[in-house]
């Protein structure tokens, strides 16, 4: 894989199916595969218990969201950067990271096609 120039996404969006969020989650963010198949397990679950399938729709969205902002090395910078503001434990800095989390998890949704909150 050649780099991209700053701001361009590591990989395309992959379409919000298990196996394309998987494979992607295996190129940009391999750390996060565990994470993936547990909650991919716990959603399966709670869809069969529920004879609904809410929980692995919301599984799927989540996981789009993150993907959309983990393909983009600046973005996915710029959230860690906001988490880690998020948890300093000042008051002010982290009203000011709960909006900079908000604004790119909204950004997130739009661009997979999600309503934002």
């Amino acid at each position: 894989m050649t780099t991209p120039d700053a701001g361009q996404p590591l990989i395309p969006q992959p379409a919000a199916t298990v196996a394309a969020l998987r494979q992607a989650i295996r190129q940009i963010a391999p750390a996060s595969l565990p994470a993936f198949t547990r909650e991919l397990d716990s959603a399966a679950d709670q869809s069969r218990q529920g004879s609904d399938l809410s929980p692995l729709q919301r599984f799927i969205a989540q996981w789009a969201v993150f993907v959309h902002i983990q393909r983009h090395p600046l973005l996915a910078a710029d959230f860690r950067r906001w988490e880690d503001a998020a948890e300093s434990g000042d008051a002010v800095q982290a009203r000011k990271a709960a909006s900079g989390i908000g604004r790119i998890l909204d950004e997130a949704h739009a661009a997979v096609g999600l309503p934002t909150r």
